[in-house]
């Protein structure tokens, strides 16, 4: 296999697209490094699910948000794994917020998005840049089409993404060419995150050409894709919605 024995570091891996491109890689024979703030339990379950592959996979509490944070946990990781080769930064937060009630987005929605979605993605990338080099790996974010539309759960996530669709371009010009890296812009996916919006996401699967929204695991597996059999591709992000907005 070609990524056997590499090890991946996705942070918010225990749920949705993390855990299901945990459990890709895993397929793939690659050590798992899981980064979760909040879902211990998810995390575990997920860790159990891994190890079920037949690899390691070891889980780690940090907010992405904090740099400190991030870099203690970059340099567990790369102890206890012996470093490692590649990096999912998936680990995101929204708030729902009309587009058109711009007084509805408040001051600390834009500061605790960004923290996450855009500082924490940087914090990310630099800390782990150094092992990512020794091991000419690959980082790849998943981004959103709200980045690329102006569409999406509110402006301040749309601009997140656009802003961290623009770190991408940026980063993999300074890490080449020793270390690509790439985003992957998923439209709407079945997560936790539109539990209870089953009409809108009936109404936007019935808009796309393929007549349904993702699944993880179709974002999952293009991750999959892009860091095995993409060696020279870098700083593109790559839509993968069901043909929503061509």
């Amino acid at each position: 296999m070609l990524l056997e024995n590499k090890t991946a570091l996705i942070t918010g891996g225990g749920t949705g697209i993390g855990k299901a491109v945990a459990l890709r890689l895993a397929q793939e024979k690659v050590n798992i490094a899981i980064n979760y703030s909040r879902s211990e339990k998810d995390a575990l379950e997920t860790q159990k699910e891994v190890q079920a592959l037949g690899v390691q996979c070891k889980i780690y509490k940090a907010s992405v948000s904090s740099d400190q944070e991030v870099r203690k946990m970059m340099e567990q990781v790369a102890k206890d794994f012996g470093g490692f080769d590649i990096l999912v930064n998936n680990a995101g937060i929204t708030r729902f917020v009309n587009h058109s009630d711009l007084e509805g987005m408040k001051e600390e929605y834009w500061d605790e998005i960004f923290a996450v979605n855009v500082k924490g993605l940087f914090f990310c990338c630099r800390a782990a840049a150094e092992e990512l080099r020794k091991s000419k790996g690959v980082i790849v974010n998943i981004t959103s089409i709200a980045g690329l539309t102006g569409l999406g759960s509110s402006i301040a996530y749309s601009a997140s993404k656009a802003a961290s669709i623009s770190i991408t371009k940026s980063l993999a010009r300074v890490l080449a060419p020793e270390v690509r890296v790439l985003s992957i812009a998923p439209g709407i996916v079945l997560t936790r995150w539109v539990d209870g919006q089953e009409d809108h996401i009936e109404r936007l699967a019935g808009t796309t050409p393929m007549k349904r929204i993702a699944k993880p695991e179709d974002v999952s597996e293009l991750v999959y894709g892009v860091i095995a059999h993409a060696g020279f591709v870098t700083g593109q992000t790559i839509v993968v919605d069901g043909g929503a907005f061509i």
